[in-house]
C-alpha cells in the first residue's frame, strides 16, 4: 500500500507559552490540537505519521499521543538534535537553541520517501485543508520539481497575545508561489497589523496578505536541497546564537534560483493555534463549537476505535 505520510513538526519548546504547547488538552476527552489533525489527515486518506519530537519530551509523548493515535495510523518517530550538523561545523558552545523548523524537518529524512504533507504540532488547520493537499500529491506525485503550500490570510493567524512568526507569501498569476518572506515579530497594534524586523521600523501591512502556516506538501527531493541549504546557512550565520533556518526561506531560495516551483493551494478551513497561554481559551471554544457542529466525535479516539 502507498504511503500518505503526515510530517508533524512538535519539537518546539514553546518558551512563549511556558511550556510544551503540544500536549496542552483543548477538547473534552483530553485531546489535543495535534489529535485533531491527525484525525482529520486520516479522513483525507494519510495513513503513515512521522512525529519530529525533543528527546525531552519523547516519553510523555510516546505514552499520550503516540499511544492513542498509534491505533489508527502508522507512527514513527525522529528527533532534532541541536548538534545534528556537518562534520565540518563546530556549533557554538552557547547554543541552546533548535536550529529551526527547515532543521527539524531535515531531520525527518530517514523516515520519508513519498510524497508527504508537513504541519505544526500546535496548530489547527481545519478539517477541509487535508483533502486540498491530499489531491495535490496524488496528482503530482511524478513532478519532484512542484511542491505546495496551503495559503492562509494573515489577519486571521495572527494573536492579540504577542508577536507571531509568518511567512508572507505572493503569488504569480498561474498560482504559483513568487516570493515567500519569514518576518518574525508579526504584531496587531491598535492601529492595525506590522512587523518590525530586529532594529528596524514598523511596517505597516494590510491584514489581507498571503502567509504561510506551515502547511507543506512537499517530494522527497526537498531533503537534498535541505541539506545543501544548511550547509550553506551554517556558512552564513553558525554562529549566530538566535539565527534560525526556515523552511519559508528554503522554498523561497529555490524558487528564485528556479530550482523548484510550489503551488499555492486555498482552503475553506478556518486555522486557529496557541503561541501564548492566553490563546487557549478562545481555541477551546472553537473546538466547542465544531463539536456541537457534528464536525467531531466527542471522544474523539474512543468513538472511531
Amino acid at each position: 500500500m502507498n504511503n500518505r505520510t503526515l510530517v508533524i513538526l512538535a519539537a518546539g519548546i514553546g518558551s512563549r507559552y511556558g511550556g510544551f504547547k503540544q500536549m496542552d488538552p483543548v477538547g473534552p476527552c483530553g485531546e489535543f490540537i495535534i489529535d485533531y489533525s491527525i484525525y482529520d489527515a486520516i479522513r483525507a486518506g494519510f495513513n503513515k505519521v512521522v512525529f519530529l519530537i525533543s528527546r525531552k519530551i519523547q516519553e510523555d509523548f510516546k505514552a499520550s499521543i503516540g499511544a492513542r493515535v498509534g491505533r489508527h495510523v502508522a507512527v514513527e518517530y525522529a528527533f532534532q538534535e541541536p548538534d545534528a550538523v556537518p562534520a565540518w561545523f563546530t556549533p557554538p558552545a552557547e547554543r541552546e537553541k533548535p536550529w529551526g523548523t527547515g532543521h527539524a524537518l531535515l531531520a525527518c529524512r530517514q523516515h520519508v520517501d513519498e510524497p508527504f504533507a508537513v504541519i505544526n504540532a500546535d496548530d489547527f488547520y481545519g478539517a477541509e485543508s487535508y483533502p486540498v493537499l491530499a489531491d495535490f500529491l496524488a496528482e503530482t506525485a511524478t513532478d519532484e520539481a512542484l511542491h505546495a503550500m496551503v495559503g492562509f490570510t494573515l489577519k486571521n493567524t495572527v494573536s492579540q497575545h504577542g508577536h507571531v512568526a509568518r511567512g508572507i507569501c505572493h503569488a504569480d498569476t498561474d498560482g504559483l508561489l513568487d516570493t515567500i518572506v519569514e518576518r518574525t515579530r508579526i504584531e496587531c497594534r491598535a492601529d492595525g497589523i506590522g512587523y518590525i524586523e530586529k532594529d528596524g521600523p514598523w511596517t505597516q501591512l494590510s491584514g489581507n496578505e498571503l502567509v504561510s502556516m506551515n502547511f507543506w506538501g512537499f517530494k522527497p527531493s526537498i531533503f537534498a536541497n535541505l541539506d545543501e541549504q544548511f550547509g550553506l546557512f551554517l556558512k552564513t550565520s553558525g554562529n549566530d546564537l538566535k539565527a534560525e533556518f526556515f523552511i519559508p526561506t528554503v522554498v523561497d531560495t529555490l524558487i528564485r534560483k528556479g530550482i523548484a516551483r510550489a503551488r499555492v493551494l486555498h482552503s475553506s478551513g478556518q486555522w486557529f493555534g496557541v503561541t501564548y497561554p492566553q490563546d487557549k481559551e478562545p481555541v477551546v471554544a472553537r473546538v466547542r463549537e465544531l463539536l456541537r457542529a457534528g464536525a467531531y466525535p466527542e471522544n474523539l479516539w474512543e468513538e472511531t476505535a
